[in-house]
């Protein structure tokens, strides 16, 4: 039986969510920084003898300013790059204040910048809706992110980069790479070697829901993998609190592991069985509640992710383009 996060009628996605998080900017070591929010998206932070890096942008500039604002309290080095580590509108849409600070690279893989291609303009419409606490400022935003510096493209021409790139930020080197499929199909993380520290992006997340809705959930269990092989002592979240020592990476990891895997299976399982959405979603309950329902924006991220996970597990590889509509009906529909 469904445990009571089931048991009432909800407002759409995240809408109810109106109380403002308290943010945190926090030194993990010689030059890495998480700004980080109660569950709230995460920023990461690399501030070098010549330049910074931010990497992942907040949703709307007017919010991307109170960033620069704890930057600027502590360093008043140039912020040369912003790094999208995938191409959500939460993550992305602030970036235009970077560039007005001076930023001269918007930093992605070609997987997001397809993404970006493919379905941005939809994506942001649909984010907005979902959770419009996280669009403070939404009138600031001039449209779509897009990239200036491509990873994985490979055409100089083009201000692509084949591969892996690496930063030279001063008295910081910083790797930027796609270390696979997981939550989307583009995810890049910056890796401080140095001084081990990771910024995962939404690849990696604690205490807080897993939003699967554009996964790649069975190749995602092996780009944690790639991650875990770094045995990184630091690490910023996509969602949650900044891990700091091995063995809190470690947890985070396995949090997110232990999410994407259990629902993934469920899936499977409901497949296996022929039930349909509905049914699965009730099925999914059954094991996710227990273990995760208690957690930051678990009741947004579950209609989304069973639907992916449905689709996966019954052939369909390329998640789906979700629309505002698309959005609202699923959500009606599962929630009957």
């Amino acid at each position: 039986m469904s445990t009571p996060a089931a048991s009432s009628a909800k407002a759409f996605a995240s809408q109810s969510d109106l109380a403002d998080k308290k943010t945190s900017f926090e030194q993990l070591s010689a030059h890495c920084w998480a700004y980080t929010a109660e569950g709230d998206p995460n920023s990461g932070v690399i501030i070098g003898d010549k330049f910074i890096l931010v990497s992942d942008a907040t949703a709307t500039p007017a919010m991307a300013g109170e960033l620069i604002a704890r930057i600027r309290s502590v360093s008043d080095k140039p912020i040369k790059y912003v790094l999208l580590t995938h191409y959500h509108a939460v993550r992305v849409l602030g970036a235009s204040a970077f560039v007005a600070e001076g930023a001269t690279e918007v930093i992605a893989s070609q997987g997001t910048l397809d993404l970006i291609t493919e379905r941005g303009a939809q994506d942001m419409q649909s984010e907005m809706e979902r959770f419009p606490r996280l669009f403070r400022g939404a009138e600031s935003v001039p449209g779509l992110t897009w990239p200036t510096l491509v990873i994985g493209g490979g055409d100089p021409a083009r201000g692509e980069v084949p591969g892996k790139l690496t930063l030279d930020l001063g008295g910081v080197r910083v790797d930027i790479w796609h270390p696979g499929p997981g939550h989307t199909r583009g995810d890049t993380i910056a890796w401080v070697a140095a001084e081990g520290v990771l910024f995962s992006g939404d690849l990696v997340e604690y205490e807080a829901g897993v939003y699967t809705g554009d996964a790649h959930l069975q190749e995602w269990p092996a780009t944690l993998d790639a991650l875990s092989a770094l045995n990184a002592q630091a690490l910023v979240p996509g969602r949650g609190e900044a891990m700091q020592g091995a063995a809190n990476v470690a947890k985070a990891l396995d949090y997110t592991r232990r999410w994407v895997n259990a629902l993934y299976r469920c899936a499977q399982e409901s497949v296996a069985l022929g039930l349909d959405l509905k049914a699965a979603m009730a099925h999914t309950r059954d094991t996710m509640d227990p273990l995760f329902g208690h957690v930051f924006i678990y009741e947004h991220c579950l209609p989304f992710d069973v639907t992916r996970a449905f689709d996966e597990a019954s052939g369909i590889k390329h998640p789906r383009i979700w629309t505002a509509e698309r959005d609202q009906a699923m959500w009606q529909a599962l929630q009957a």
